[in-house]
Parts: C-alpha cells; sequence; structure tokens
C-alpha cells in the first residue's frame, strides 16, 4: 500500500453569538482536516489544532505532501521521525507539530482501515470500550462582569442532560467576580458534581495560589493551566501550595515538552491535546511518561468529530492510574473531555457520539477511528489548501 495523495481542509463556521476566555473573545470556529488517500481505495482522516489554521495547512501542503507521497502508511512511526526531522531546526513546537498531528492521525486511521481493526486495537488493546465524559462549557458570554445567569442556566443543563461533571472559565475577570461565578455555579448544581476550573494561563503565580486557595473552599476539583505554559516554576510553586489538583499540557508539544513536567512533577494531570502533541503516535508516549511516574492522563479534546473519535481511541487504551479494585472515573480512570460550546462544525463533518444514560460515551468499535466524515459537509465549511 502506498500513499497516493494528501489533501488539506481549513473549515471555519461563523458563530451567533460570541464567547470568551481569559484571553480573548471569539466569534468564529475553525479546523484544519488532513485526508490521506492510498493506492488500494482507502482513506484516512486526521484534524490538526486550529490555532493559526492556514499556516498548519500550509506546512503540510509545502513541507510534508511530498515527502508522504509514495510512502506505506504502515511506518507511521518512521514517518513521524522524518517528519518532525525535518522541521526541527525550524523550531520543535507550534505550528509544525500541529501540522505533524494530523497527518499521524490520518495515517492511523488508513492502518486500521487496512486491518480492519479499531485504532485502541493496534495501541495495545481496550481497556474500557466506554468512556465516561465531562461537559465543557460555562465560558463568558457577557461583558457585564456579574451576568452570571446563562452560565448558571448552562450548568443545570449539563447536569439535566446527565454530564457526570463539568469545567468553566476562569480568569477573564476579577478574582472576585470569578469566584462569584464559581459559587454560583457550585450551588446550583450541588456538591456531588466535580466542578473543574480552566484560567487559560491566565494568572502569574501570585495570583492563581490567591485564588486557587478560594477554590478549595468551594470543592472546586482541579485548577487547569494557571500559569503560562513556559513558567514551570510558577507551575511547581502553585502545586506545592494548593491541595486541589493542578492540569497543565493543552498547549505542550511532543514527549520532549512533557518530559520536564512529568519529571519535575509539575502537574497532577497532564492532558496532552492529540491535535498539537503529535498526534496518536506521540500522545501514547506522552501518556506512557506519565502514568510511569503516576500522573494521571486525561487529555485536552477541542474540534471536530475527527479529534473526539481519536481521543476517544486513546483513552481506550489508558490503564488506570493507580490501578485499583474499584476504579473511578476522573480519580483512577481517565475521562474525555467533551466540548459543548458553540461549534457548526462539530456535528456536520462526523456525527456527534451520543451520551449514555451513565453519563458516558462508547469507543467507537468500527475500523480506524470508527467514523465516517462527510465530505460535503468539509467542502461547505472549508477550502482546499493546495501550495
Amino acid at each position: 500500500m502506498r500513499i497516493t495523495d494528501v489533501q488539506t481542509f481549513h473549515l471555519t463556521a461563523k458563530l451567533d453569538k460570541p464567547f470568551a476566555w481569559s484571553l480573548r473573545w471569539t466569534d468564529t470556529r475553525s479546523a484544519v482536516l488532513v485526508k490521506i488517500t492510498t493506492d488500494e481505495g482507502i482513506v484516512g482522516w486526521g484534524e490538526a489544532g486550529s490555532s493559526g489554521a492556514p499556516a498548519i495547512a500550509t506546512v503540510i501542503t509545502s513541507q510534508y505532501r511530498p515527502l508522504l507521497l509514495g510512502r506505506d502508511p504502515f511506518d507511521v512511526e518512521i514517518i513521524w521521525e522524518e517528519l518532525y526531522a525535518l522541521t526541527r531546526d525550524a523550531g520543535q513546537k507550534g505550528t509544525a507539530i500541529d501540522a505533524i498531528s494530523g497527518v499521524d492521525i490520518a495515517l492511523w486511521d488508513i492502518i486500521g482501515k487496512a486491518v480492519g481493526k479499531p485504532i485502541h486495537k493496534l495501541l495495545g488493546g481496550c481497556a474500557r470500550s466506554r468512556v465516561t465524559v465531562y461537559a465543557t462549557g460555562l465560558y463568558y458570554y457577557d461583558q457585564d462582569p456579574r451576568a452570571v445567569a446563562a452560565r448558571v442556566e448552562e450548568a443545570c443543563h449539563y447536569r439535566e442532560q446527565g454530564y457526570r461533571a463539568m469545567k468553566m472559565k476562569i480568569g477573564g475577570l476579577s478574582i472576585a467576580d470569578d469566584l462569584f461565578h464559581v459559587r454560583a455555579i457550585r450551588d446550583a448544581i450541588g456538591p456531588d458534581v466535580p466542578l473543574m476550573v480552566d484560567a487559560n494561563h491566565g494568572y502569574n503565580a501570585y495570583t492563581a495560589i490567591r485564588i486557587g486557595r478560594r477554590l478549595e473552599e468551594l470543592d472546586v476539583l482541579w485548577l487547569e493551566e494557571p500559569v503560562v505554559p513556559e513558567d514551570l516554576d510558577g507551575y511547581l510553586r502553585v502545586k506545592s501550595a494548593l491541595d486541589l489538583a493542578i492540569a497543565g499540557g493543552e498547549c505542550e508539544y511532543t514527549r520532549f515538552g512533557f518530559l520536564p513536567l512529568v519529571e519535575r512533577r509539575a502537574v497532577d494531570i497532564v492532558q496532552p491535546d492529540l491535535g498539537r502533541v503529535g498526534g496518536l503516535s506521540e500522545a501514547k508516549k506522552i501518556a506512557s511518561l506519565a502514568n510511569a511516574a503516576q500522573i494521571a492522563c486525561i487529555p485536552h479534546v477541542w474540534g471536530t468529530g475527527i479529534i473526539v473519535a481519536a481521543a476517544l481511541q486513546l483513552i481506550a487504551t489508558l490503564p488506570n492510574c493507580p490501578p485499583v479494585r474499584n476504579p473511578q472515573s476522573i480519580w483512577h480512570e481517565p475521562v474525555l473531555e467533551f466540548d459543548r460550546t458553540p461549534n457548526p462544525l462539530r456535528g456536520r463533518v462526523a456525527p456527534e457520539p451520543e451520551l449514555d444514560a451513565e453519563g458516558a460515551i462508547a469507543v467507537p468499535p468500527g475500523p480506524g477511528l470508527g467514523i465516517e466524515v462527510d465530505e460535503d459537509a468539509v467542502r461547505h465549511f472549508g477550502r482546499e489548501v493546495i501550495w
């Protein structure tokens, strides 16, 4: 089997209403999708990180496509190393690794389809056929710092839908106003629903510690990205000062980038994003690295149904951390971050998985990623990027 074509698509969709987090407002959702075709007619799909989407698509078409044509998709990890080496001198993080991620996921999709097996069977086996999910949402929707009603309504909606945990944004308001929002949501959902908060590196270490101590009083489970990803000592300072769990890694790249986080135990939870870290090949290595230090791995997920399916395939393979007789989701078992923010692309590019009565989603059992991509939707929302 040989690769005969590599196509890259940049998709965008306008939102009816913008939303914000600690860094910015947005009124657009976007995605970078990779389609790889083989001489046997098998097609694989992948998704790359969408930050800087046009540049990512250009790297794939201009730099990686010539190297991929004619290659055997089963050489996926060898190809990964060659792509990484090709752009290493230009930087070991960012756009080039985003691009590799989309290619790698597409290659694994092809391999699974070629042998008639889901990817998780090829990555080591199935530790679980269903994955508990938590709802990611609760962004800022109003310029008024005390306007909390919409967020409370959203949180109650998640609880009523059967989500067993949820995550909200902080860092975009004053400490007092953000705590007002967290307290309102905690009161609305009750004490039995795990609540996590994500600052998107909106604080320095001192401020993160200050708000973190108040978050502990509200029984927040984890504080995500309290400081900028480059500030490893800041992570260590925050982690040593607080009793709640510290999560991070969605802005980190490759096993090389995660190694210091794990070696210095700067976080309690690593959050590799499959569209950023280097795809499934690299995410599996990062998860093993974390497990060796008994640090939980809960991937960051943000994108279309393609990246959701890839994350489910990975999570299916991850061992409980630590292994116990009666594992509990989040505390022992990895869970899926299930983005609930508005995204016209999400359910159109590939069907959205359904939440069951236990607040979980089935791992796709079909070959490869186990999903069908709607190419009409891909072309409706985007364009092929040609070098």
